[in-house]
């Protein structure tokens, strides 16, 4: 017996989610704080991990975790939470709760692989309807495709991954309203929007969850998403969710970062100014196009992305590489915000690899 007979085909199609290697380059191709926390915080933090139970079983729903989401981003308590580790692990809960025989998940493309990547594990029907070529939303086509396949479950990034902005407000209500299933709207990147959000919309929508991860926002190596929506939703979905998902360090470090959130949003907050310096900058290179980003990376178009990116890890700079990924991707890289001396190094970097073509 090979695994070629036992595999599912769709499976054996996939390949696996690829993660570059890191190690001496500048790291600005996974949209993560390069900020850590103060020293006096990380003395505190060591002190309560120190103290941590690992020898015992987690709390199975991480309470003390729970409670700090909901004091840090007024989360009411009309709305259950849903812990993940990561959203990976929410989107995969989700799916597999509604992988009925010939049920489809929708999202649009190009945005977050592994909710294609999810749809082919659980054995449902993806179905992919393409952005406009400048990455707007297409609504016509999606309330069209929504229409056309039924779907128990549509996914939305806002603002999107890898072109970085946020879809129009009334056209993403649009589709709730229209929408015969689930809707999931992925707020990972909210910490850089300046307020944009559907958490107040919960009540207004009954097929509508909230998605989000702490990641971005600093605590990327916690593993850490949570889903909130009202308890019919969040109760099912908690059956499949497996014994014990978030561990006693991620508990104890989350619950003491999210008491110091202000921490991490004013990291934020010098992430969006780095930001759009940085997209001034790259804005202002011949021959490099930039798209608006509510996010914290950029993503940007070049006559030869492929060269440029090879060029950049030779100089030290890893970046993420998106030709070939999607059509509408064709030359474009996406580099995360850093801190200003690494921003600084990828401009320059970048910079003489565009002479080399002049």
């Amino acid at each position: 017996m090979t695994p070629e007979q036992l595999i599912r085909p769709e499976i054996q199609r996939l390949s696996a989610y690829h993660v570059a290697g890191a190690a001496g380059m500048v790291k600005l191709d996974a949209m993560e704080n390069p900020y850590s926390l103060p020293d006096d915080l990380r003395a505190e933090l060591a002190d309560q991990l120190r103290d941590a139970a690992i020898n015992r079983y987690p709390d199975p729903h991480a309470a003390a975790v729970q409670l700090a989401l909901r004091q840090a981003f007024g989360i009411e308590p009309a709305y259950d939470i849903l812990l993940g580790n990561g959203s990976d692990e929410l989107i995969q809960i989700v799916a597999s709760a509604l992988a009925k025989p010939g049920a489809a998940l929708l999202a649009v493309e190009p945005s977050f692989v592994m909710y294609r990547m999810i749809a082919e594990f659980t054995g449902l029907r993806y179905v992919g309807v393409p952005l406009r070529p400048d990455f707007t939303l297409d609504e016509a086509a999606v309330l069209d495709a929504i229409e056309r396949e039924q779907p128990e479950l549509v996914f939305l990034a806002y603002p999107n991954n890898p072109t970085g902005n946020a879809f129009e407000r009334g056209a993403i209500e649009r589709i709730l309203a229209a929408a015969p299933g689930l809707v999931v709207i992925d707020e990972a990147y909210h910490a850089f929007t300046g307020g944009l959000s559907f958490l107040a919309d919960l009540a207004r929508f009954d097929n509508l969850l909230l998605m989000r991860t702490v990641s971005k926002l600093g605590l990327a190596g916690l593993r850490l998403g949570y889903l909130a929506g009202k308890p019919a939703w969040i109760t099912q979905f908690d059956k499949i969710r497996l014994p014990y998902n978030i561990n006693v360090l991620t508990q104890v470090a989350a619950r003491f970062a999210l008491e110091h959130v202000a921490v991490l949003e004013n990291q934020a907050a010098r992430l969006v100014v780095e930001r759009e310096r940085l997209l001034l900058a790259l804005s202002a290179l011949n021959g490099v196009q930039t798209f608006p980003s509510s996010a914290n990376f950029i993503l940007f178009r070049l006559p030869d992305a492929a060269r440029v990116f090879s060029g950049l890890k030779q100089r030290g700079i890893l970046i993420k590489n998106l030709h070939g990924g999607h059509p509408l991707l064709d030359n474009c890289l996406r580099v995360t915000v850093g801190a200003p001396q690494e921003n600084d190094a990828f401009l320059d970097a970048l910079r003489a690899e565009l002479e080399l073509e002049n």
